[in-house]
C-alpha cells in the first residue's frame, strides 16, 4: 500500500506540475492538499512519509480520531486544513487540530470561529499541541501555519458556491465580497483566501467557468483594500478529475483523494 501511494502522489505532482507549465504557471505555485476522507491513519501516514505535508479532512469526527496518532513524534511535519461543512457544536474539536477551515460560507459561522479562538486565547490555548510545538505541522503557509491548538489568529477561506448548484455549499459569488471583508475585519481570524468546489458537468468549460468564477471573486475582494483582505490570495479549488482546469483558472491550491489513495474506503 505504501509503495503504491508514494506511485500515485508523484504522478499527481506531476499532472499538476505538466497543467501549471502549460499555462505559464510555476509549478511551486500549485500546493496539493490531500483530503483523506475515510482514510485510516496508515495510509494518511504512508502519504506522509512519501513527502505530502498539507491534509484535509472533511469530517470533525475523523480529524478528531486521526489527529493524536499524527501528531506523535517522528511523524512528518504538516499542516491540516478542514474542508467540509462545520457544524457549530463542532467548532472546538475542529480548532483542536485544524490549522486553516476553508469552508467558512456565513458570518454567523466565522463569528463562531472568532469567539472560539478568542477563548482559547484567553485561556492560553487549550488544545494538544504537537510534538516539538508548532514547528511540527511545518512552515507551508505563506505567512506560517497556526498551530494546532494554539491562540494565534486562525487562517480561514471563504467558500463560494461559484457553480449555482442547490447541492453545494458556499455564498453566493454576489455576496461573497461582502462577507469575505466581514470576515477579515475579525480579530481572531485571518482570511487566507477563497473556496469552491468545481460544476459537476461532463462539459469542461463550464467547471472551468465555475472556476475562473472564484478567482473573479478573489480579485474583487483584493480590489476592496478592506483591511484584513491583503493576504486572502489562496484559490482552492480542483479535485483528481478536473485539477487541471482549476490550475488553468488560477488555483493555488488542488484538493485530491482517490487519485492518491484509491477508491475510499466504505464510511
Amino acid at each position: 500500500m505504501d509503495q503504491q501511494i508514494a506511485e500515485n502522489l508523484a504522478a499527481v505532482r506531476r499532472r499538476i506540475a505538466d497543467a501549471a507549465r502549460v499555462v505559464g504557471r510555476e509549478p511551486a505555485e500549485v500546493r496539493l492538499l490531500l483530503a483523506v476522507k475515510t482514510q485510516p491513519v496508515a495510509a494518511i501516514r504512508a502519504a506522509l512519509d512519501a513527502g505530502a505535508d498539507l491534509l484535509g479532512h472533511n469530517r470533525a469526527q475523523e480529524l478528531l480520531a486521526t489527529g493524536p496518532a499524527l501528531a506523535e513524534a517522528g511523524v512528518p511535519a504538516h499542516e491540516m486544513h478542514f474542508i467540509g461543512h462545520l457544524q457549530s457544536n463542532k467548532v472546538g474539536q475542529v480548532l483542536r487540530w485544524a490549522t486553516c477551515v476553508q469552508t467558512v460560507d456565513t458570518l454567523r459561522l466565522a463569528e463562531r470561529l472568532d469567539a472560539a479562538v478568542a477563548r482559547r486565547r484567553a485561556a492560553g490555548g487549550d488544545g494538544a499541541a504537537a510534538p516539538g510545538g508548532p514547528d511540527h505541522y511545518g512552515a507551508a503557509a505563506p505567512e506560517g501555519p497556526r498551530a494546532p491548538g494554539g491562540t494565534a489568529p486562525l487562517d480561514v477561506m471563504v467558500q463560494v458556491n461559484t457553480s449555482g448548484e442547490t447541492t453545494k455549499a458556499g455564498v453566493e459569488p454576489a455576496r461573497a465580497t461582502e462577507l469575505a471583508t466581514a470576515v477579515a475585519a475579525l480579530p481572531h481570524l485571518r482570511l487566507r483566501g477563497f473556496m469552491t468546489i468545481g460544476a459537476n458537468s461532463p462539459d469542461g468549460d463550464v467547471v472551468r467557468a465555475s472556476y475562473e468564477a472564484l478567482a473573479a471573486v478573489r480579485d474583487r475582494v483584493l480590489a476592496t483594500g478592506a483591511p484584513g483582505t491583503g493576504t486572502a490570495r489562496e484559490l482552492s479549488m480542483g479535485m483528481s478529475g478536473d485539477l487541471e482546469l482549476a490550475v488553468a483558472a488560477g488555483a493555488t491550491m488542488v484538493r485530491v483523494g482517490t487519485a492518491v489513495f484509491g477508491a475510499r474506503p466504505p464510511a
